[in-house]
């Protein structure tokens, strides 16, 4: 059975979590997802990446608690380092990733849609991190990435709690970027990677580490970075193709560093 699935449409992929009826986690999907995320690393060409949920329920329900039943620490082990590659691999992603969240997102379902840029939910999702009350704790970035997001009392009502959130509320908390009608968050999604084809892959991806540098160190250190990455980027054809575009009053075309590939993966 397929259960997750990797897809290229011109400068966007996309990458469908497909394993009924809860779109879990197994330790086979988490290796295939890091595995798709080397192939997307490798492509230059491939500037934005949008994740969802097969059917219309669920987003991704978290890992499959079967793997689990036996207790066994070794496998837990696997599990655990598996999700943390994955999702580790997923964050520093050289292009922009959305999750376009289209239903449940609990445990794992919410950690993968945290280590994403962006993230798009409907208005009849519902996220939480529930991993305390059977006894696990979010080990795939959760504790972290959502206290950045929302704050540490949010994250400790939702992970110490268990209290799940709506996707207004999710959106009033600053875990979401934007609330869509049921059905619209892969068309939202779509859109929105659309915008991010028409900006520069170079300036993307040093933006990009911008934003993360300022995060994760002091912004007296990010400062200087900002200003020598900008003059970098006048060593780079398409910041001379970016103003001559606008100057004469035409779409720029970048350059991606590599020819584009085309095709389709799928993992089992």
């Amino acid at each position: 059975m397929t259960r997750i699935r990797l897809e290229y449409h011109g400068h966007v992929a996309y990458i469908t979590l497909d394993h009924p009826p809860a779109n879990t986690w197994t330790l086979a999907s988490l290796q295939a997802f890091l595995q798709m995320m080397v192939e997307l690393d490798s492509r230059p060409d491939v500037v934005a990446l949008v994740i969802r949920g097969a059917g219309e329920k669920f987003f991704c329900a978290g890992a499959d608690l079967k793997m689990f039943v036996d207790g066994s620490l070794g496998h837990a082990r696997a599990v655990a380092e598996a999700f943390g590659h994955a999702f580790e691999a997923l964050a520093n992603f050289h292009g922009v990733s959305i999750a376009a969240i289209n239903g449940y997102a609990m445990g794992g379902g919410l950690e993968v849609a945290l280590a994403c840029d962006i993230r798009i939910a409907e208005q009849q999702a519902t996220l939480g991190l529930p991993e305390a009350s059977v006894g696990l704790l979010p080990c795939a970035g959760g504790t972290q990435r959502l206290t950045e997001l929302v704050g540490p009392g949010w994250a400790k009502r939702m992970i110490l709690c268990g209290e799940k959130v709506s996707a207004s509320r999710a959106y009033e908390m600053g875990l979401v970027e934007e609330v869509v009608t049921e059905g619209h968050a892969w068309a939202a999604a779509q859109q929105m990677a659309q915008r991010v084809v028409r900006q520069s892959p170079s300036a993307l991806r040093v933006c990009k580490t911008l934003i993360n540098q300022g995060r994760s160190g002091p912004r007296d250190a990010a400062l200087p970075l900002e200003r020598r990455l900008f003059l970098d980027l006048f060593g780079d054809p398409n910041q001379r193709e970016g103003v001559a575009a606008f100057l004469e009053k035409r779409q720029p075309s970048w350059h991606y560093g590599a020819p584009s590939k085309k095709g389709e993966s799928g993992n089992e």
